[in-house]
C-alpha cells in the first residue's frame, strides 16, 4: 500500500494528472480537437546553437545553407596570414553568397581579444581558426562548442582532441631549410646531431617562439639527453628571429645559411618562385596542428558551421594545398607530409608551457618572455 502511495506522488504521476485535468478543461471549453505539440517543435522556438552544430538529418546541407543566407554574414577570427586566408574567404563568399568579416592577428592576440570581448558580454566571432595551443585555450575558456561535419570521415584520428571542441584543418611541419648556394649537397644535415657540426656554429637560425617544437624534440630524445643536446646548440651560437616566414626568406636571401625551425610549406612556396632554398625533414619531425572551431555564442551559427564545413571539405582543403600549406584531410594528396612525423599535443604544451618556455628562454632568449609572431 505504501508503494502505491509513493508511486502516485512522483513528479511523473503529478505531471500526467495535470495534463489529464488540462485536457478535461479543453473538452469542457469545446476545443477538444486542439492538438498539443511539444514546445521545441514550434516555429516560434529557435533552435539552440548546439542543435544546429550537431544536426545530422538528411536535409542538413540545405537547412544550413538556408539558415546561413538568412543570417547573411559571419565573422572569422584567425591567425592565418591574409595571403592564404584571403583566397579561401573569397571562394566561400562566391560559392555561398554569405559575407565574411575577417579579423586577423597572431594567435596570442586573437585569444586576448576573444577573452576580453567575452568577459564584457560581447560575442563577435562566429568561427575561430588558429594554432592548436590557442584553440585549446579557447576551449578551456568555454568559448567553443562541439560540432560535426560530413568531412570528419576524411580526417586522421590525430586531427581531433579528446574533447572535440575544435578539429585540425591544417598542419605545420617543422623542418630545416638551407640555401642551396651556400650549403653543399654533402653538407646538408641528415640528423639533429649533424646540426652540432662545427661548420654550423653561429650560422643556424631558429624562430623565437618555438618552445613547443623544442619540448617535442626534447621529449622524443629523452629529457636528459634532449636538454643536453640543446645546451650544446645554444653554446655554439644561433641566430634568433621572430616569424617562420621571415626566417625562410632570410635563408632564401642568403643572410642565414640554414634554419632549424621553419615551416616546410613556407620554404616550398619560395622554392617554387625560384629562390635558392630547399627544406628537409629530420627525424623526429614535429607537426603543429592548426584548427577550426565554431563559437559557443556565435551570432550566426548556421553561417559559422557552413564555413567550418567548407574549410574541412575537399574543396577547402584543396585551397589550403594550393597555398602550399599542409591540408589535414586524407582526401588531398600533398608532397609536404611524405615523411614520418609526430604531432605536438597542444593540451600538453599548454599544461607544461611554463616549464618549457623557461628552458627555451634561458637557452636562446637571454631570459626574455617567449612570444609568437603571426606567420
Amino acid at each position: 500500500m505504501q508503494a502505491d502511495i509513493h508511486c502516485h506522488t512522483t513528479p511523473q504521476y503529478r505531471a500526467r494528472a495535470a495534463m489529464k485535468t488540462f485536457r478535461s478543461l479543453l473538452i469542457s471549453a469545446g476545443i477538444a480537437s486542439l492538438t498539443l505539440l511539444p514546445l521545441q517543435s514550434t516555429a516560434q522556438t529557435p533552435l539552440k546553437r548546439s542543435d544546429i552544430y550537431m544536426y545530422k538529418g538528411a536535409d542538413r546541407d540545405q537547412k544550413l545553407l538556408d539558415g546561413a543566407r538568412k543570417e547573411g554574414s559571419l565573422t572569422l577570427y584567425t591567425s592565418l596570414n591574409p595571403k592564404d586566408s584571403g583566397p579561401i574567404v573569397e571562394a566561400f563568399e562566391k560559392k555561398y553568397k554569405v559575407k565574411v568579416s575577417l579579423w586577423r592577428a597572431s594567435g596570442e592576440k586573437m585569444v586576448q581579444r576573444a577573452l576580453t570581448e567575452a568577459r564584457a558580454g560581447r560575442f563577435t566571432p562566429d568561427v575561430f581558426e588558429s594554432d592548436g595551443v590557442e584553440m585549446e585555450i579557447l576551449a578551456r575558456e568555454k568559448l567553443l562548442e562541439e560540432f560535426t561535419s560530413p568531412s570528419f570521415r576524411d580526417l586522421p584520428p590525430g586531427a581531433f582532441p579528446k574533447h572535440r571542441l575544435w578539429v585540425a584543418d591544417r598542419f605545420n611541419f617543422f623542418t630545416i631549410a638551407y640555401n642551396t648556394k651556400l650549403v653543399k649537397p654533402e653538407e646538408v644535415p641528415n640528423t639533429y646531431q649533424d646540426l652540432l657540426h662545427p661548420r654550423w656554429a653561429g650560422k643556424i637560425g631558429i624562430e623565437a617562439g618555438d618552445s613547443d617544437w623544442f619540448a617535442g624534440v626534447v621529449k622524443a630524445m629523452g629529457e636528459k639527453e634532449g636538454l643536453a643536446y640543446f645546451q650544446k646548440m645554444a653554446e655554439a651560437g644561433v641566430q634568433v628571429r621572430s616569424g617562420h616566414t621571415l626566417i625562410s626568406e632570410l635563408v632564401a636571401a642568403g643572410e642565414i645559411p640554414l634554419a632549424a625551425t621553419v615551416y616546410n610549406h613556407a620554404v616550398e612556396r619560395l622554392a617554387q618562385s625560384g629562390a635558392p632554398v630547399k627544406w628537409k625533414a629530420l627525424p623526429p619531425t614535429m607537426g603543429r596542428p592548426s584548427g577550426i572551431a565554431v563559437a559557443k555564442n556565435s551570432p550566426h551559427p548556421h553561417a559559422a558551421l557552413l564555413f567550418a564545413d567548407f574549410m574541412l571539405s575537399r574543396e577547402g582543403q584543396e585551397l589550403i594545398k594550393q597555398r602550399n600549406r599542409v591540408p589535414a584531410s586524407t582526401m588531398v594528396d600533398s608532397p609536404l607530409n611524405k615523411f614520418p612525423f609526430e604531432m605536438i599535443d597542444p593540451a600538453l604544451v599548454l599544461d607544461e608551457s611554463e616549464k618549457w618556455e623557461k628552458h627555451w628562454s634561458n637557452l636562446f632568449l637571454k631570459g626574455q618572455v617567449v612570444s609568437k609572431k603571426p606567420d
